[in-house]
């Protein structure tokens, strides 16, 4: 496990020299991580460790949070991933006032030289900071000039013609294109949370229906998908439900999963649960009965066996 630092008062004094990236990372995208890459290969070469700075909350969220996007990655899932990528260490800077105040260059005095001692920095050319973002990657380069680091900016990474980013991703999940959401991604888009209180939660899982506790952070367009389920590093096939259930009136908005190739596992409420969103398979509809629903379930779960063969053929 890196170290993860969660304020400047906790750097230690001789932290030493590093090289550094800052962003809020949300998604850990193929994006972030060809910046994140770079800063890596640096570090080794100068022989210095490899440093992430990111920022909770997402600045929006501080500032505008009536209209801030929901997050793709929250806090704990973006440091796992970016905890993936090669880099030594991360620093979450708590986004507040006193932070969202500070103009650039007092930025780069006191955080970038004065506490982390930076040598160099990889951003990407829409990076921004500083008070009502003042300054961009020119003005970071100028500050490198005047304080003594090197400056590296990363063109955008594209991905079959697509040009990544966090807000791209939000809005490819938002409406359900799972595919496009991996491209970018590199990975599924996954939800990373608990089994909420229900039947069949106990101190294991008797039927195949795991339902999702209550999740803060962004989930896919209503509709059915095909799904991978992890239960304590075992892997089950799914077909994951997200909406409000329309045919059943009163139910309510909910994440059900159905195992498709379900076996009694240990759950509890603790349980940790990664839920891989791979491919939508329709929209959320009301049926006219449930056994309209019932025929429509079966023909969901027979496309969903069927793209797990494919996968498995190819």
């Amino acid at each position: 496990m890196i170290p993860i630092y969660r304020s400047l008062a906790e750097i230690p004094t001789d932290f030493g020299s590093h090289v550094a990236a800052i962003g809020n990372f949300d998604g850990v995208h193929l994006g972030h991580r060809e910046i994140l890459s770079g800063a890596v290969e640096e570090a080794r070469e100068r022989g210095v460790r490899a440093l992430v700075i990111t920022f909770d909350p997402h600045p929006e969220q501080f500032l505008r949070p009536e209209v801030a996007p929901k997050m793709l990655t929250p806090i704990p899932e973006r440091l796992r991933l970016l905890g993936l990528t090669g880099v030594d260490a991360v620093l979450v800077l708590p986004f507040d006032a006193a932070l969202a105040n500070m103009r650039a260059e007092e930025f780069v005095q006191r955080v970038l030289v004065g506490t982390l001692h930076v040598c160099a920095l990889h951003e990407g050319g829409n990076f921004r900071f500083g008070y009502r973002a003042e300054a961009g990657v020119e003005e970071l380069r100028a500050f490198g000039a005047t304080y003594g680091f090197a400056v590296h900016v990363h063109h955008s990474v594209r991905v079959h013609g697509l040009e990544i980013s966090s807000s791209v991703v939000r809005g490819l999940v938002a409406t359900g294109d799972m595919k496009r959401a991996r491209w970018m991604l590199g990975r599924p888009f996954a939800v990373r949370s608990t089994p909420a209180r229900g039947r069949g939660v106990g101190t294991r899982l008797l039927v195949p229906t795991v339902n999702l506790a209550a999740y803060e952070a962004l989930l896919p367009a209503f509709g059915v998908y095909v799904t991978q389920l992890t239960v304590g590093g075992r892997f089950f096939q799914a077909v994951t439900n997200v909406g409000n259930r329309p045919t059943f009136e009163g139910v309510g908005f909910g994440v059900e999963t159905h195992i498709l190739n379900f076996e009694p596992v240990e759950l509890n409420q603790e349980t940790q649960l990664e839920l891989e969103f791979l491919l939508r398979l329709r929209g959320e509809m009301t049926w006219p009965s449930p056994e309209a629903l019932k025929a429509q379930i079966f023909k969901d779960v027979v496309r969903a066996k069927r793209y797990f063969r494919s996968r498995a053929d190819a």
